[in-house]
């Protein structure tokens, strides 16, 4: 937990997560004419 799993790309798994969940949210967005 002293590592930054963040920068890595989210190495327990989290980070990627968050990131396609964020992907997700955007993607919706857009396609719903923002």
């Amino acid at each position: 937990m002293e590592r930054s799993g963040y920068s890595n790309g989210g190495g327990y798994g989290f980070g990627s997560f968050a990131l396609i969940i964020l992907l997700i949210i955007v993607g919706t967005a857009f396609t719903r004419g923002f």
